[in-house]
C-alpha cells in the first residue's frame, strides 16, 4: 500500500511517502524557522501564508524523490489536529482536493497519534503494550499504547509544554528563536546543579506536568539579577533549567511504567531532540530494566512520514474521512475522560481506553 502523507499542523510544511507501513521512500520539511525568528515564536497569519506557498512544492518534491505520483498512491494521509487551525486546514484541503480529483482515499491523522507511532519507522520497535512520552513545543503527555490505533491518556500537562517552556525560557535569556536547541547547546557548557530550580510533582502518583513555575522560577532569578547589576552565567542556568525538565519528564514517564508493571517505554516529539533527555532517559531506563525506545532526530520534530504511517494503520482497519471533516485545534486525547465507543467516529480515526 503506497501513501503520501501531510503535515502542515504548525510552522513545518511536511509531506512523505511510505510503501506498505515500513518503506520510507521520501521525507520532506521545509521549515518556517527563518520566518517566525525575528518575532520570538510562531505567528499563526504568516505560518498558514507559507503553508498556502509550501504545500505544493513540498508535496511534488516528495513524490518525485519516491519515484511515483498521484495515480499510484493507494491513499492519502493529513493531519487533521490538534495545531494551528489556519495552518492545519492548508494541508487538510489539499488533501481532501488531490482525494476529490483522483478518487484517493484520505484519512485525517491526529497528529500526537503521528509522535505515538514514530518509533515505529525505525529498526528496533517496541512491543504493544508500551508507555509513550511525546513531548514537544506543544504536547507534554504520556500515553499507555495498546495497539496502532488503541491509546490511552495517562498524564498530561497542565499549562506550558515542555517545549514551550524551553522556548520562553530562551526569550528571557535573551537567546534566538527557537531556544530549545540553543538551551541545550549552552547547557553543555554549564552546571546542571548551579542554581536549585524547582520540580513540580504535583502528588506522588501524578503524572501530570506543570513547567510554568519552574519557568516563573527562571524568570525570577534572571530579573533580580539584572535589577541589582548582578553578573549571572548563562550556561549555568541553561543547564539548571534543563535538568529540573529532564529530571521531571524522564521520572514520571518511568513511574507510569511501573504503575502499569510494563517494561517498555517510547520517546517521542520535538523535545526528544533533546540529548540530555535521550542520555538521561536511557541510563535511567538501564537501571530500572526497563527498554527505551526513541526515533531518529529527524523523525521527532515534525513530520510527514509519522502521519503517512499512523494513516496506515488506520487504513489497514478499513478507516476513512469524510469531505465534511474539519480540522481541529486541541487533540481529544489531551482529555483524561476521554472514551471513544466500541464504533468511534470517522474523526479522528482512532480508539482510546478509559
Amino acid at each position: 500500500m503506497l501513501i503520501l502523507g501531510i503535515e502542515s499542523s504548525c510552522d513545518e510544511t511536511a509531506a512523505a511517502v511510505l510503501r506498505d507501513g515500513n518503506i520510507l521512500l521520501s521525507n520532506v520539511i521545509n521549515s518556517q524557522v527563518a520566518v517566525h525568528s525575528p518575532y520570538g515564536g510562531v505567528v499563526p497569519e504568516l505560518a498558514s501564508r507559507k503553508h498556502l506557498e509550501n504545500i505544493y512544492p513540498v508535496v511534488e518534491a516528495a513524490l518525485t524523490q519516491a519515484g511515483v505520483v498521484l495515480d499510484d498512491l493507494d491513499g492519502l494521509a493529513v493531519t487533521q489536529g490538534p495545531g494551528l487551525v489556519g495552518s492545519l486546514l492548508i494541508g487538510l484541503s489539499f488533501a481532501k482536493a488531490i482525494s476529490a480529483v483522483k478518487s484517493i482515499p484520505y484519512v485525517g491523522v491526529d497528529h500526537i497519534v503521528g509522535h505515538l507511532l514514530s518509533p515505529f519507522l525505525e529498526k528496533e520497535q517496541p512491543e504493544f503494550p508500551y508507555i509513550a512520552l511525546v513531548a514537544s513545543g506543544g504536547h507534554s503527555s504520556i500515553f499507555l499504547v495498546r495497539s496502532h490505533t488503541t491509546i490511552q491518556p495517562l498524564g498530561r500537562t497542565r499549562d506550558d509544554a515542555a517545549g514551550e517552556a524551553f522556548d520562553k525560557v530562551g526569550k528571557i535569556l535573551g537567546l534566538e528563536y527557537p531556544g530549545g536547541p540553543i538551551i541545550s547547546r549552552l547547557a553543555e557548557q554549564g552546571n546542571p546543579a548551579a542554581i536549585p530550580f524547582p520540580r513540580a510533582w504535583l502528588g506522588a502518583e501524578s503524572l501530570d506536568f506543570s513547567f510554568s513555575g519552574l519557568k516563573t522560577s527562571v524568570a525570577n532569578y534572571v530579573h533580580q539579577h539584572q535589577q541589582k547589576n548582578e553578573p549571572f552565567n548563562i550556561p549555568d542556568v541553561c543547564a539548571s533549567f534543563q535538568e529540573a525538565v529532564v529530571e521531571v519528564l524522564c521520572e514520571k514517564v518511568l513511574k507510569a511504567a511501573q504503575m502499569h508493571g510494563i517494561s517498555t517505554v517510547a520517546l517521542a516529539g520535538g523535545v526528544a531532540a533533546n540529548s540530555r533527555l535521550r542520555a538521561a532517559l536511557q541510563k535511567l531506563g538501564a537501571q530500572r530494566k526497563i527498554r527505551i525506545f526513541m526515533p531518529s532526530l529527524e523523525l521527532c520534530t515534525d513530520n510527514a512520514a509519522m502521519i503517512a504511517l499512523a494513516g496506515y494503520y488506520h487504513f489497514a482497519e478499513k478507516s476513512t474521512t469524510s469531505f465534511d471533516t474539519d480540522a481541529y485545534s486541541r487533540s481529544p486525547f489531551l482529555h483524561p475522560d476521554f472514551v471513544f465507543a466500541k464504533n468511534p467516529p470517522p474523526s479522528p480515526a482512532v480508539r482510546a481506553q478509559p
